[in-house]
């Protein structure tokens, strides 16, 4: 299954690289992902991750527009503005950068939370606060799946 499922917390090292869950590496092995892509998310105070293709996706998004709009040029600041590329090392540790920190408040340890096709990076006590929250708001609205 090449979906990233779940969610993991690790802690900084001294030299500001955090371990991404092996099961996060699996998919990216799994989908010959090399390079990532990395953004500051839409909603939430997290930086989210993926391959080339998350970045393709959004692009075709903003093609299918006119490219003078109000909406394509607003996408392109929120994925190209507030987007980098970043790569693992070679022991699969990703530097925690400023880009990530100033955006997240990370400190000294990352939440890995799997979104399907692609993953996030959370400051932990605001990702524990926000799945709480949407499961307050599943339970306020009578669903249980």
């Amino acid at each position: 299954m090449s979906r990233f499922l779940s969610n993991a917390t690790n802690r900084i090292d001294a030299k500001g690289r955090v371990s991404v869950p092996s099961a996060f590496r699996s998919v990216l092995a799994q989908r010959n992902v090399q390079e990532l892509y990395c953004f500051q998310d839409f909603v939430f105070p997290a930086i989210s991750v993926g391959g080339p293709d998350l970045l393709e996706r959004f692009e075709r998004q903003i093609a299918a527009e006119d490219p003078f709009s109000s909406h394509a040029n607003a996408m392109s600041l929120l994925i190209h503005g507030g987007g980098v590329f970043m790569k693992l090392d070679a022991e699969g540790r990703l530097m925690v950068t400023d880009f990530i920190r100033d955006f997240t408040d990370i400190s000294d340890e990352v939440t890995f939370v799997g979104r399907a096709d692609h993953f996030q990076l959370w400051q932990p006590q605001a990702f524990l606060a926000a799945q709480a929250q949407a499961r307050g708001e599943r339970k306020l609205a009578g669903k249980r799946s």
